[in-house]
């Protein structure tokens, strides 16, 4: 029934007619409401009609059912009850005391008011505007039989929606109840799922049901919790997505037709039946085994545990496409589950060299919420729409995986081409590159007395060029290879993107210039503030390593692979104490990284060394070290362990010598749990004190620019703070460039 209040606001006269049809009004995002409108159609809406938040339609109560019932990209759908016009709080409540609420819910059940308002209207606050509207029902009840429903936000029995649009306001029936993406088979979740209806619209928008018509497979690399595959086999098997689920906003509403609502069921049922899809067409995988499994159970909840198939998988191993034909659909980390550009970038590059190797003649769909890293898949996007992941703006960038769509490959580490010679010609690139002029002249002399080989050259002296740049160098004179590694700190989200290129662009075309390094040999990284990752993830797979030199010992550092080089410019000073400390001392290196330390102490004379980390890459990379100066043997011991672990499970070995130089952060999936250097550093050093001899000594080092040793926690050890000695000549532009401590025990 539709209820018209048409005369004046405050005596809220009503005529009331209860016609075949209503004017539904079904809320989605914006940027689906052309799929929402061929859905409204296909269950036999009439003239639907896209608004802001959703799309209006003409439908009688079983086109309300069927939209709950099979629409995958609807939220909610709005059964109208009244409209009137209020111009404030007490006109809106006698427009909805107006209403014969007992012909929609008793005394005795539930409620629950949404209110909205546009701007220009009577009431500004939505949360008053809700509290006037329950006033409205429950008085009338109250008034009426003397009781009044209660309110119950989770679970009413009626969920009622109100919008106020200036003066004209709407009064439906929330048909829903609640959101229509909650399809009921999600029992867990990881952080940040893909809802529902937003994976939904992604297949609707990337051809899925024709491809799966056709027998077409359908593959996620990154599936987290299973969204993705779980859509598409609903929807390839005709399953209506809300089958599932336990109750709707009409499943006590005393209008509700139950007759109706079990005839679509029943027809849902006989559809689904029909539908069944052979196992094997639908897979998943994921390089996390929890996500996994949440994956598989919500499968299983969702009955299709016989029809979608999850793997675990790192993405450099995914298998080729299961059939010829098919659509691989993938929602890849966009900044917030990794730490950095180049991080993200190397996971889009891998990502379009596994689709161009086994993926030809596919479909594939890429929801992003970083765009421009859509380049660094190397396959030029066919079509890309814009979409909302909640209020974070994406693009689904739509590919055809043939040859005659792929770019040309940019090499990892590799700046992105651009008109060099134009950017030199820029006033800000002059000023950039005599800065740089004048601290090469600076170091330079300083580097070659000194005997250093690789060292900072600039690091963010004009506020405006916020790059670190580091010169390597294959010894002093740089007479068998010279490189520059940039590094970008990336700028705030306040920054124009266009200005933040163009400084780029003028670094980069003045450094070949100053420094005579070839263009060939420049590399460069983006650091951002690192979210819940380890601090040293791999970024690509060249494996190309060059020899540095540093005090007459010879590293090997990698300027593609990983966000650092394998060699920290910084730790230098500390390096060649421990050199000098070493000889006769028994050595332990923790969180060894790519084991330069141990390579200084046994280089010192160490009678033992033993270096623990938790990666193989770097135990693998810190015992090359050893070998490449001649220091191997078997007094020197490589141990891979979570260093907490390690320490945590006293052994009884004692070591004069202790390095302690651990990430600012880590949650490595291998570590029992994560670290937070600043949180958990007063534990750390105890026990890692506790492994001292007598007259035993550690260097505790840490690269967190704010950290502040808590003394008082770790009172009865020696501390000295030795960070001013330790930083080197070409970081004392940064004062903070680590902290450093010399610590004894009691």
């Amino acid at each position: 029934m539709t209820t018209r209040i048409a005369a004046d606001e405050s005596r809220g006269e009503v005529a009331a007619d209860e016609p075949g049809t209503v004017q539904l009004f079904v809320t989605a995002a914006a940027s689906t409401a052309d799929l929402l409108a061929d859905e409204l159609m296909a269950f036999g809406a009439g003239a639907p009609h896209a608004e802001n938040a959703g799309v209006s339609c003409q439908g009688s109560l079983e086109t309300a059912y069927r939209i709950c019932l099979w629409s995958r990209v609807a939220v909610r759908v709005l059964w109208p009850v009244a409209t009137f016009r209020a111009v404030d709080a007490d006109g809106l409540y006698a427009g909805v005391r107006a209403v014969d609420w007992a012909a929609h819910l008793g005394a005795d059940d539930t409620l629950a008011v949404d209110f909205s308002a546009r701007t220009g209207s009577g009431i500004t606050h939505s949360h008053y505007g809700a509290l006037r509207v329950k006033d409205a029902i429950v008085d009338q009840f109250r008034e009426r039989c003397g009781a009044r429903p209660s309110v119950d936000v989770a679970a009413p029995s009626l969920r009622i929606n109100v919008r106020m649009d200036r003066d004209v306001v709407t009064v439906a029936i929330d048909l829903a109840g609640d959101s229509l993406h909650r399809r009921g088979y999600r029992a867990r979740q990881l952080a940040a799922p893909l809802k529902e209806n937003v994976a939904a619209a992604i297949l609707l928008r990337s051809g899925w049901p024709q491809v799966a018509a056709a027998g077409g497979s359908f593959v996620d690399p990154m599936c987290g919790s299973g969204t993705l595959p779980i859509e598409a086999a609903l929807i390839a098997g005709d399953v209506a997505p809300g089958m599932l689920r336990e109750r709707f906003g009409f499943s006590r509403w005393r209008k509700h037709d139950e007759t109706c609502w079990q005839r679509l069921l029943e027809d849902a049922r006989q559809r689904r039946a029909a539908g069944r899809i052979a196992p094997g067409r639908i897979v998943g995988f994921d390089r996390d085994a929890s996500a996994v499994h949440v994956a598989a159970d919500n499968a299983r909840r969702a009955g299709l545990q016989e029809v979608v198939e999850f793997h675990r998988c790192e993405l450099a191993s995914l298998p080729a496409a299961p059939a010829k034909t098919g659509l691989l659909a993938v929602n890849p980390p966009y900044g917030e589950r990794l730490g950095s550009e180049d991080e993200l970038e190397a996971l889009y590059t891998l990502l379009g060299e596994k689709l161009r190797e086994g993926f030809v003649g596919w479909q594939a769909a890429v929801f992003t919420g970083n765009p421009p890293l859509g380049r660094a898949l190397g396959i030029e996007a066919r079509r890309a729409h814009r979409m909302y992941n909640g209020a974070l703006e994406c693009r689904l960038l739509r590919l055809e995986i043939d040859p005659a769509r792929y770019a040309r490959k940019r090499e990892p580490g590799r700046p992105p081409p651009f008109d060099a010679e134009a950017a030199r010609a820029r006033r800000g690139a002059q000023m950039f590159a005599n800065r740089l002029r004048k601290n090469l002249r600076q170091l330079r002399s300083w580097a070659r007395r000194e005997a250093v080989s690789c060292y900072r050259l600039y690091d963010a002296d004009m506020p405006e060029y916020a790059f670190a740049i580091d010169l390597y160098q294959s010894d002093p004179e740089g007479t068998a290879g010279r490189w520059l590694y940039v590094q970008e700190y990336a700028a705030p989200a306040e920054i124009d993107r266009g200005a933040a290129k163009a400084r780029r662009e003028e670094v980069l075309a003045s450094l070949p210039a100053v420094t005579g390094v070839l263009v060939d040999d420049v590399y460069m990284r983006t650091r951002r503030r690192q979210k819940g990752t380890a601090q040293y993830d791999k970024l690509a797979e060249l494996g190309q390593f060059e020899t540095v030199e540093e005090g007459g010992l010879r590293f090997l550092v990698n300027f593609t692979d990983y966000l650092d080089t394998g060699l920290f410019l910084d730790h230098r000073p500390v390096r060649a104490q421990l050199r000098d400390m070493a000889r006769g001392k028994r050595f332990l290196n923790l969180f060894a990284y790519t084991g330069t330390a141990s390579v200084c102490a046994a280089a010192g004379g160490a009678a033992a060394t033993l270096t623990v980390d938790l990666s193989h890459t770097y135990l693998d990379w810190a015992a090359r070290n050893l070998d490449l100066n001649g220091l191997a043997g078997r007094q020197h011991v490589f141990e891979r362990a979570d260093c907490l672990a390690w320490l945590a499970r006293d052994d009884g070995r004692r070591f004069d010598l202790v390095f302690l130089d651990p990430p600012t952060f880590s949650n490595s999936k291998s570590m029992a749990s994560d670290f937070d250097v600043q949180r958990d550093h007063v534990s750390l050093i105890r026990q890692a004190a506790g492994r001292l001899a007598p007259d035993g000594l550690l260097l505790f080092s840490s690269n967190l620019r704010r950290f502040k040793l808590d003394a008082a926690g770790l009172g009865g050890l020696g501390i000295r703070d030795i960070s001013a000695a330790t930083v080197p000549k070409d970081f004392v532009r940064n004062a903070r460039a680590h902290h450093c401590f010399e610590i004894r025990g009691s």
